[in-house]
């Protein structure tokens, strides 16, 4: 009798934490997805490979994750998607999303966990077994779910030419012949020597643009303050500035050479206004369903923060060439790294083979390549966000562009709404639910 009793309350709670195959409405599959989903305890993504992999649970627990996504994957196809709200159409293809996600990292564990050495290398996923298809996988969590190394490779090459083009055109623009455009390019009058000017230089354009951008991003005026500092941590030095959402502040480093002030406006439109700063506040701020409480885009903030450079011209107050120099300057090494990704992780490329396909595109900055392709083949995919996402929101600006009436203005204000007031969505459901629906 306690035999049969004990059965009955393991079909009753093994029932109740999969959830059912068929759900009356929206809410009741929402609260049962969701608890179902806490249960489970999935690690979150992690930056470096070897973590992602040594966290991968037991044949039992990655077994049971599997039947429950199966079940909720089922009892999906028994909603009728045509009778939700916007909103809960939104999280529909989200939760679809993820779903199909999940269940295609739970096929790679359990092949995983039959052929797993005894030590992960730390040399790269060239030298782990399934190398290739964990970098395809680690491609879809990082930037988006519909995207191939293939395809990536060749977006990275179109992307190098594109930061080629529009650096030879502000070159063309200077009147000055190739030696002479680069000795004053390098010249004193674009650096900075000491601290007190770096900052004061900082403090000026945030001032300067603020007005400019009112009236364009939903909100601008009423969110924190940024901050603005020096950054003195020397483990971050090897980017050019980076920004901390607990303080708000974003900090730029300035250590043993001279700050290139060409630097100045795209660095403080991605770090501060209206990039990571003012997005990661606007998010804050935002009342998410439950559904899409549980996920976030990996991609979609640095896509957000790379997209707004791009408006260097359109919000940024006396924006010279040279501004927009220092902007293709660090572009052109995002496009590189792109197409370095995919053959460092995916194509087997050696470190030296890496290095040389950076020096055909990038003179004179070995040291940034040989940190660079560290960081790469330590934290595979990641890189690769920044591009990717700007790419998406410029071809969604690029199509409704297209669309307006002759004449009419950009309607900035709603455009840049549509893409904030949901929150860090993968890029492909925003494109299909969004934008293009």
């Amino acid at each position: 009798m306690k035999i049969y009793n004990y059965i009955l309350l393991l079909f009753f709670f093994g029932n109740f934490a999969f959830g059912q195959e068929k759900f009356s409405d929206w809410n009741t599959f929402e609260k049962s997805f969701v608890k179902s989903y806490n249960r489970l305890h999935i690690a979150d993504l992690q930056i470096y490979y070897v973590d992602n992999l040594e966290l991968i649970k037991s044949k039992r627990n990655v077994e049971k994750q599997e039947k429950m996504f199966q079940q909720y994957q089922k009892a999906l196809q028994s909603i009728d998607k045509t009778k939700l709200t916007q909103e809960q159409q939104l999280d529909y293809a989200l939760v679809s999303y993820e779903i199909k996600l999940h269940l295609e990292r739970i096929a790679l564990e359990k092949k995983w966990l039959n052929i797993k050495p005894r030590k992960i290398s730390q040399e790269g996923l060239r030298n782990v077994p399934m190398g290739k298809e964990w970098y395809a996988y680690f491609l879809k969590k990082w930037v988006d779910a519909e995207v191939t190394p293939d395809t990536l490779f060749q977006f990275g090459l179109s992307e190098i030419e594109r930061a080629k083009k529009a650096m030879k055109a502000i070159e063309k623009a200077s009147g000055l012949d190739s030696l002479e455009y680069q000795k004053y390019i390098n010249s004193d009058i674009f650096f900075l020597n000491d601290v007190k000017t770096v900052q004061y230089v900082f403090e000026s354009y945030k001032k300067a643009i603020y007005p400019n951008l009112i009236g364009f991003f939903p909100k601008i005026d009423q969110l924190p303050d940024v901050k603005i500092e020096r950054g003195t941590n020397k483990a971050y030095a090897q980017v050019p500035a980076y920004y901390a959402e607990v303080r708000n502040t974003f900090y730029y480093n300035f250590f043993d050479k001279p700050f290139n002030k060409r630097q100045v406006a795209w660095i403080y439109m991605h770090e501060a206004m209206p990039g990571h700063h003012y997005q990661i506040k606007y998010e804050q701020q935002l009342e998410q369903s439950a559904i899409r409480s549980l996920f976030t885009s990996n991609g979609y903030r640095e896509g957000w923060a790379a997209y707004v450079e791009e408006l260097i011209y359109d919000f940024g107050p006396e924006t010279t060439k040279y501004d927009e120099l220092g902007k293709w300057e660090w572009d052109i090494i995002r496009s590189v790294r792109v197409s370095m990704d995919v053959g460092l992780n995916y194509y087997g490329w050696s470190d030296e083979k890496a290095l040389e396909f950076w020096q055909q595109h990038i003179q004179g900055q070995d040291d940034i390549a040989k940190r660079e392709i560290g960081r790469m083949k330590r934290w595979p995919a990641q890189v690769i966000t920044y591009k990717y996402g700007a790419n998406k929101i410029s071809k969604w600006k690029a199509k409704l562009k297209k669309m307006l009436p002759s004449g009419e203005a950009f309607p900035w204000l709603q455009f840049h709404t549509k893409i904030l007031e949901n929150g860090a969505l993968p890029f492909s459901v925003m494109d299909s639910e969004i934008f293009w629906k």
